[in-house]
């Protein structure tokens, strides 16, 4: 017999098979010895209390010996051949969007400005070691997207808007552990990411699609309300219909729509800095402890705030993890954060964003629909003109920085080209940094230690989302003007994350086979 049970265990019974065995034993009345076989299949942390609780659902075989259980199997069959759609973007929603039109008998042709995931680790360390961005290959371009070299966090809420599981399945089968079909809040880290994306890109090739890097597209012909070609450096590439799939940070797509008179619109989005504690400090307010348990993981924070009628709240936090040099250009400084599977530094660093909407932008008049990626621009070298030079960033003690004060010694930070003291209540927008400063104040009372000048911030965590969005319909997923074009995941504003930027790029690839389904019955 076989039953799917719920338990509720301390930390170190929850990785003890031998314990939660006995546990499980005593719920179905039976010994241990009847039972055959046993599997977590999901698992979550309660710290809301100092009595710390694992919940785990269990999967347990007992008189009789489990079945195989076949690992899930996902075909790609050969697109040789086939219509061909152009995607624009080789990150989560261009590389799902690619592996589920070749499961749709369709062949993919991924254009990619940046470098594969393998060549780009050279210039990401050209970033970190001479401090060199070239703006093609960096943290945000090249295969595999921002979140290849940026943590790999797989957390999403947006339950509506298609099959979380799949995704993680499909992640699963290309290489990432098991464990990310088992967490609440799973995690692959970035020293795993590489192999999945070079997995996903074999299977592709070998179904007959195509990957082209070092393919930046600048322009865009449109004749009859269709996009009949575009361009790149080194050729013109006739297209018949496109997946716009190219990030949050791709700054001249944007401008190219923009120069076409392709409708675009600017929207919110948000900015700040990024925080950093050692980690053990989080532990310790998280998990009400002195040591974390070697049974816990690195503990992680959510926090959210209104103040003065915006949100502050933290963003992509990671655990155990290391701050990161995010800029596209060598004119800005842009930090982000990443965790590699381990979560194993000594620091923990956050995103620490406010809200922005459209009229907080004092180039909305001026600049329209590109506002708010001008807005990010000049930041992003307020940033650069206030570090140490390179891509050393601004920073500033945390709480030196809530009370208005400069620091004159900086504490060590994960933060590979290093930091220099800048006094960041000066210079960053009176409506970003008055708002972080109230921020950390109230974040304070939640996680009572958090403000703190063990702590630091760093400038500016800015690419947080899209600030332009690219309009579809919400059926067809067609851009609203331009027939054949079909905007997809961060960069059109429609996804946040991996996972949601590639159930998007699924459902845009759905969308498409529609749309030729429909055009074949008519014929």
């Amino acid at each position: 017999m076989k039953q799917e049970l719920d338990l509720i265990l301390s930390p170190h019974d929850a990785s003890t098979e031998e314990v939660y065995i006995r546990q499980i034993a005593q719920t179905l009345g039976i010994t241990p010895k009847q039972i055959t076989y046993t599997k977590i299949i999901r698992r979550s942390i309660d710290a809301r209390k100092r009595d710390i609780k694992v919940a785990i659902r269990v999967l347990a075989y007992w008189d009789e010996q489990p079945k195989d259980e076949p690992k899930k199997v996902f075909e790609y069959p050969s697109v040789a051949g086939k219509p061909a759609v152009h995607i624009i973007g080789a990150g989560p929603a261009g590389l799902f969007a690619a592996l589920r039109l070749i499961e749709l008998g369709i062949k993919p042709i991924i254009l990619e400005r940046g470098k594969d995931v393998r060549a780009r680790r050279y210039d990401i360390a050209a970033i970190n070691r001479e401090q060199k961005v070239n703006p093609d290959s960096n943290y945000s371009f090249g295969e595999g997207g921002a979140g290849t070299y940026s943590d790999g966090k797989l957390y999403t809420r947006s339950k509506k808007r298609g099959n979380v599981q799949k995704v993680l399945e499909v992640l699963h089968f290309h290489g990432a552990s098991e464990e990310i079909l088992i967490d609440a809040h799973p995690h692959i880290g970035t020293n795993k990411l590489p192999l999945i994306i070079e997995a996903i890109r074999k299977n592709i090739l070998d179904a007959g699609g195509e990957i082209h890097f070092n393919t930046r597209v600048d322009n865009f012909i449109v004749k009859d309300n269709k996009i009949s070609a575009v361009v790149t450096p080194n050729e013109t590439i006739s297209v018949e219909k496109i997946i716009l799939a190219s990030g949050h940070s791709a700054r001249n797509i944007f401008e190219a729509l923009h120069a076409s008179n392709i409708f675009i619109e600017a929207k919110p989005f948000a900015m700040g800095v990024r925080v950093e504690h050692p980690q053990s400090l989080i532990d310790q307010m998280q998990y009400h402890c002195t040591v974390r348990s070697e049974y816990l993981p690195a503990a992680a924070y959510n926090l959210v705030k209104q103040v003065n009628g915006r949100g502050v709240y933290s963003f992509c936090m990671c655990p155990g993890g290391f701050i990161v040099p995010a800029a596209t250009s060598d004119d800005e400084i842009v930090v982000n954060g990443m965790s590699p599977a381990s979560r194993n530094s000594k620091y923990a660093n956050s995103g620490m964003v406010v809200e922005i909407r459209l009229e907080d932008i004092p180039q909305l008049a001026k600049f329209g629909a590109l506002a708010g990626l001008k807005f990010q621009q000049f930041v992003e070298n307020m940033a650069k003109k206030h570090g140490g030079g390179g891509q050393i960033a601004p920073a500033q003690r945390l709480m030196d920085f809530v009370r208005g004060r400069k620091s004159y010694d900086l504490p060590e930070v994960s933060y590979f080209p290093g930091i220099a003291s800048s006094e960041m209540h000066h210079w960053l927008p009176l409506h970003i940094g008055k708002r972080l400063q109230a921020g950390f104040a109230e974040f304070d009372k939640s996680m009572q230690g958090y403000l703190t000048n063990e702590a630091v911030i760093l400038g500016v965590e800015s690419r947080t989302s899209s600030p332009v969005r690219i309009p579809r319909d919400r059926n067809t997923f067609r851009h609203l003007q331009i027939e054949n074009l079909f905007p997809c995941g961060e960069g059109a504003g429609y996804a946040g994350g991996i996972v949601s930027a590639a159930i998007d790029g699924e459902r845009t690839a759905e969308a498409i086979c529609g749309i030729f389904s429909n055009t074949e019955n008519e014929e």
